[in-house]
């Protein structure tokens, strides 16, 4: 079957909701997702959505461009960030007349906390910027744009697997999805088509990602050849649930959560004098290991603790009622009798699909695009987080360069190209059923297993040539066994074992794609934390990176870092 739609959206999260609702102003949207809409990573976003509207204490935009920039350790690019902190007010004025129910002052007006990394006077004292739903604000924006998307001429796919993005001279006419219910293979064509399918932190064995988030667009694009941008900055959030990585919002430490190590310190101000526990995260976390490696863990193990007593038991329950539900259900421990235990889990991703500020594809670091094909999101890499993202800079960038995606790719609605060639189906079919015929006998969780743990024991917090270059190696043994992953179910209907086949062999992409970026990158900058080269290096490393796979060599390509104004400085907080 052959669908024809104006504009077609990958991903059901806040990105491509935005995107779908601009779109569909101008025209008919398809949105394929691999789950039931509203179950998108996006709605388990806690803490909140960053805006200067300076409704709690005096606030600017300018001050907000500014700890982006500096929270990213100056590898963000100056214009795409001011894009992002000039649009949050406006955005979130507006999320506010869709219906999102954001928490309110005593005035009525939306709440805001504060959050690591975001300060007044350019970094003299945190300030409240992050806007708010309780602990639950990710939701509750999913809600209201699924919704709002519901009221226009926006058609759900759920349970749809992207196996390939047709893209022949230079244009991409759309996408081949198989449908979990039948197994059957099914072509979207489209005028434009959006990738906003979201992270890929499963490539880690702890991670507060989603089951989902495996990268496979990322690992699809990949596979042709084209660019990925920044692939060795994954930041680890600092306080995941320990053991399972489930996240306890930022929020938590914005209310007065205060970390403490095993000697009973509150450790914070050893790494961060003047804003302390609400440092950014990639300083949070080298913290909390640099604590535990040095025999400060709680008990002397590889954990510390998250300490919320202090915090009234009333705005635990109205402001953070999720942390305290998951520490009860999870930990069972009550947050405002007990310390929770927590350790860094993998989070978030820098880098991605490289793209200008409209959300084009670029296939090379001179800017030149794919036509027709667009993204935004965790999956796409603007750079507007740089080597670090500030924590609720995450929730606006979704919904800030989602709708400018689904903006410009509405004005792509009349130039569908040739259609969808005859081909790209059956390419699709030939590759499933090869994999359903493997006879190799390796399981993809197995597979899935081991580079999992590898990456997370030489590719995590810390990194050092050696453990890099083992990783490279044993990445390139694991592939190998990617390439025997052999299937029992050889059913059509939900088979889900072969979907985890093909999200294995997408997640072995993305492995390679960071260590060897991490590899090369011979400086500690933001989340990339060299134990061997231990200082930012600002002559030779102030660029992005572009990694491809051609022909089986692995190549790199540079681009310089935009800087309008703030010039690279030594962070201090």
């Amino acid at each position: 079957m052959v669908h024809r739609f104006d504009t077609l959206v990958i991903g059901s999260g806040l990105a491509g909701l935005s995107a779908a609702i601009e779109a569909s102003l101008q025209g008919t949207v398809a949105v394929i997702a691999k789950l039931y809409p509203t179950r998108c990573h996006s709605s388990a976003a806690q803490g909140g959505i960053a805006a200067a509207l300076g409704n709690e204490e005096p606030d600017s935009i300018e001050w907000h461009v500014y700890d982006t920039v500096k929270g990213g350790d100056y590898l963000t690019d100056q214009d795409a960030a001011g894009t992002l902190c000039e649009d949050a007010i406006k955005t979130v004025i507006r999320l506010e007349h869709l219906g999102v129910p954001f928490s309110r002052t005593p005035q009525g007006k939306i709440a805001q906390r504060r959050f690591g990394g975001h300060t007044r006077d350019f970094g003299a004292a945190p300030v409240r910027r992050a806007c708010y739903s309780a602990d639950r604000t990710g939701l509750a924006m999913v809600n209201t744009l699924y919704e709002q998307c519901e009221k226009q001429p926006v058609m759900f796919f759920p349970e749809y697997h992207v196996l390939d993005l047709v893209i022949e001279d230079g244009r991409c006419l759309g996408a081949v999805a198989l449908e979990l219910k039948t197994g059957e293979i099914c072509a979207f064509e489209a005028g434009a088509t959006i990738i906003a399918t979201g992270g890929y932190g499963r490539v880690f064995k702890t991670t507060s990602n989603a089951m989902a988030s495996t990268g496979d667009l990322l690992g699809i694009l990949y596979s042709k050849g084209m660019p990925l941008e920044d692939m060795e900055f994954f930041q680890f959030h600092p306080t995941g649930l320990l053991g399972l990585g489930i996240l306890v919002t930022e929020g938590a430490r914005g209310e007065g959560g205060v970390l403490v190590n095993g000697n009973g310190e509150t450790f914070m101000q050893r790494y961060a004098p003047r804003i302390k526990d609400l440092a950014p995260r990639d300083m949070v976390s080298r913290a909390i290991i640099t604590e535990i490696k040095e025999g400060r863990g709680i008990g002397g193990n590889d954990y510390v603790y998250l300490d919320l007593r202090n915090v009234p038991k009333k705005t635990l329950e109205t402001r953070l009622p999720e942390i305290m539900t998951f520490s009860n259900i999870y930990m069972g421990v009550d947050p405002s009798e007990k310390p929770i235990p927590v350790a860094p889990t993998a989070h978030y991703a820098m880098g991605g699909i490289p793209t200008d500020r409209d959300g084009r594809v670029l296939i090379t670091e001179s800017g030149a695009v794919v036509d027709g094909l667009f993204a935004a999101g965790e999956c796409a890499c603007v750079s507007v987080h740089g080597a670090n993202r500030l924590g609720c800079n995450s929730l606006l960038d979704t919904v800030v360069f989602g709708r400018r995606a689904g903006m410009k790719a509405a004005e792509q609605k009349d130039k569908s190209g040739p259609g969808m060639p005859p081909g790209a189906m059956e390419r699709a079919r030939e590759a499933v059923s090869a994999l359903l015929n493997n006879k190799g006998g390796v399981r993809a969780g197995a597979v899935k297993k081991e580079l999992q743990e590898l990456m997370m024991d030489k590719c995590s917090v810390f990194r050092a040539d050696a453990g890099l270059k083992a990783a490279a190696e044993e990445i390139e043994t694991i592939r190998q066994k990617a390439g025997n992953i052999s299937i029992d179910d050889k059913g059509k209907q939900f088979n889900t074992e072969l979907l985890e086949a093909i999200e294995a062999i997408h997640l072995v992409n993305l492995g390679e794609a960071i260590v060897h970026s991490a590899l090369q990158r011979t400086e500690s900058r933001g989340a990339h934390c060299r134990q061997d080269y231990p200082e930012r290096d600002d002559e030779n490393w102030l660029k992005h990176t572009f990694i491809r796979k051609k022909d089986g060599e692995i190549r790199f390509s540079f681009k310089p870092v935009c800087i309008t104004k703030f010039k690279p400085e030594k962070r201090q907080y």
